[in-house]
């Protein structure tokens, strides 16, 4: 059974980190209200990513899968690879929606699914059509489209200022991944 009377739409975007990371900690939060949480990977693959073995000590109240390749897509020329795993996280996001058995259900990476046409974006804004009133959605990923904005109630937007990049620091276990 739900918990939400009024579920929103959430984009998380923007050049900068934080977004799976601010969706990750809304999950975390949401948990510890007792509330239930999906998470949906796109692009990702077979990752060693520390959120994978974190999520895992939320369960059985939050899930995540991830859907991807596992290697660099390139855009303008995804393989078939790549489309086929977007599309199965399509209709895996959709059977997840759709079930009523979870409150808020995570996109992480979705945008960029869209932006490096694994998917097509009409096909998401239906999807965002179809979400049940109780059932919050939170959409992650760089390049967020306008159409995408203006369908969403809450939109932020990650703006690098510095980034440990710029000093020669490259990413760290349990910090960026």
């Amino acid at each position: 059974m739900n918990k939400l009377d009024q579920g929103l739409i959430q984009v998380y975007t923007g050049p900068s980190k934080g977004k799976t990371t601010a969706a990750l900690g809304l999950a975390v939060r949401a948990v510890g209200h007792g509330f239930k949480v999906y998470i949906i990977q796109f692009m990702k693959g077979q990752n060693n990513a520390g959120e994978l073995t974190g999520i895992q000590r939320l369960a059985p109240e939050c899930r995540l899968e991830h859907f991807g390749s596992g290697h660099w897509v390139h855009k303008g020329s995804p393989s078939s690879e790549d489309i086929e795993e977007a599309e199965k996280a399509l209709v895996r996001t959709r059977e997840v929606m759709l079930s009523g058995q979870w409150d808020i259900i995570i996109l992480d990476e979705i945008i960029n699914a869209v932006w490096f046409d694994l998917i097509q974006e009409s096909i998401v804004l239906q999807l965002l059509d179809e979400k049940p009133r109780q059932v919050e959605l939170v959409l992650t990923g760089r390049n967020a489209s306008q159409r995408l904005i203006e369908k969403a109630q809450l939109v932020t937007e990650m703006v690098q200022v510095k980034h440990p990049y710029e000093l020669g620091i490259n990413v760290r276990k349990g910090i960026e991944y």
